[in-house]
């Protein structure tokens, strides 16, 4: 096991700049903001079919529930344009 915490230092010590360059650093922002988004979506969406379902008055609140987590995305896109 030490042997192994001594490798990973060692390769922390060498520096040498970025792992990975920076437009893919961008696209796997969007993409697990993307990924994140839609795992909320799932549970949210159907929280309000069947919310819809007993109550068509709260039809405009579980729309706005499911659409909140997409600004996730667009926040996500919206960085990675002032950035890059």
């Amino acid at each position: 096991m030490f042997e192994i915490a001594t490798e990973f230092a060692n390769v922390a010590q060498q520096g040498g700049g970025p792992a990975i360059d920076a437009s893919a650093a961008a696209a796997l922002a969007v993409g697990l903001a993307a990924f994140g988004a839609g795992y909320a979506e799932r549970g949210i969406g159907a929280a309000a079919v069947g919310a819809v379902a007993e109550n068509e008055d709260l039809f405009v609140r579980g729309l706005i529930l499911t659409v909140l987590p997409e600004t996730l995305v667009i926040l996500a896109l919206v960085v990675v344009f002032l950035v890059g």
